[in-house]
């Protein structure tokens, strides 16, 4: 059984190896299978799909959910400047000091390794700032 892909679309797994999001067209195609992916709002669930120019792809790549829309069909996986031509990032991910200000912790009374043992009022106000008062 061949699949065909309509005029004027590429397979998703395809595109997604020539904008260069995966390393190779192989974890792309798992990648589109696992389900992890959406484009414009549904599902994937096959690596066949094909995208046009317009289509928005939403999916996690490591810790940020990356949201793009499909500006161009590429003709092969070229260098990286090339690959951002293919696609509008609609959601750009964080700058790394808005990132380091998120993964600080929120204030939970740990306390510093090696700073001893806290007082009675270091104790009290710990226990004020767990249940919120």
């Amino acid at each position: 059984m061949t699949i065909t892909i309509p005029a004027g679309s590429q397979r998703i797994d395809r595109w997604l190896w020539y904008a260069r999001f995966f390393r190779s067209r192989t974890l792309a195609s798992k990648f589109a299978a696992v389900g992890s992916l959406r484009v414009n709002s549904k599902r994937v669930q096959k690596a066949h799909l094909g995208v046009r120019i317009g289509d928005v792809l939403t999916f996690p790549q490591g810790r940020n959910i990356r949201v793009v829309r499909v500006a161009g069909l590429g003709k092969r996986r070229g260098p990286a400047p090339d690959a951002r031509q293919l696609y509008e990032d609609l959601e750009p991910p964080l700058p790394p000091q808005a990132r380091e200000e998120e993964a600080k912790p929120a204030l939970t009374g740990l306390r510093e390794p090696g700073s001893g043992r806290p007082t009675k009022a270091e104790r009290r106000a710990m226990d004020r700032m767990r249940q919120g008062e």
